[in-house]
């Protein structure tokens, strides 16, 4: 069975695939590195989600944001592992936080340029850049495709960090005591 190889660019915080994270929210670009298979999948994903949990994207403020950039990125890398494998044998994620959105992104080698199908029922598969572009959208992100210098492309979709509460303003019935 092949191994993958994970690398990524150190951050402020000195964390590193395989290291204990920091804890804390705060801003960075992260770049996952991994071997066109399969098994990268569910490996990037969990790398993705360990490292928003790091950044403190944890708790219910940030449940749906974590649970679509998963999804989506789980969407980018299949895709990747599956189209692009011929001509790029290693497939990388990137992931960048700012102060007000989150941008995942997945490079490979392939110059091809995919465009999200229509839904057809009587097609199996095809789908997956259809469901990135419609979850980007419902969160109020945008998402695209470009090439990159070395003539591969970037797949890249970016959503709005949700907006913190005011204070007082419990969304939750139980929090309002008059209610």
């Amino acid at each position: 069975m092949e191994q993958t190889e994970w690398t990524a660019a150190a951050d402020a915080t000195g964390w590193w695939p395989g290291r204990e994270p920091q804890p804390g929210p705060g801003a960075g670009v992260w770049r996952f590195s991994a071997v066109s298979n399969e098994a990268s999948v569910p490996r990037t994903r969990h790398a993705v989600r360990d490292r928003l949990l790091a950044q403190g994207m944890a708790g219910q403020r940030y449940q749906e944001l974590v649970d679509d950039l998963l999804l989506i990125v789980s969407e980018l890398v299949s895709n990747a592992v599956t189209h692009a494998a011929v001509l790029s044998p290693e497939v990388v994620c990137e992931l960048a936080i700012d102060p007000d959105r989150v941008r995942i992104a997945v490079i490979d080698r392939h110059p091809y340029r995919p465009k999200a199908q229509e839904n057809d029922p009587a097609r199996p598969g095809g789908r997956g850049l259809l469901l990135v572009k419609s979850v980007t959208l419902q969160a109020g992100g945008e998402c695209d495709v470009e090439r990159t210098a070395d003539g591969g492309k970037v797949i890249w979709a970016s959503l709005p960090l949700p907006r913190p509460a005011a204070a007082g303003a419990g969304t939750d019935p139980d929090d309002d005591p008059d209610y």
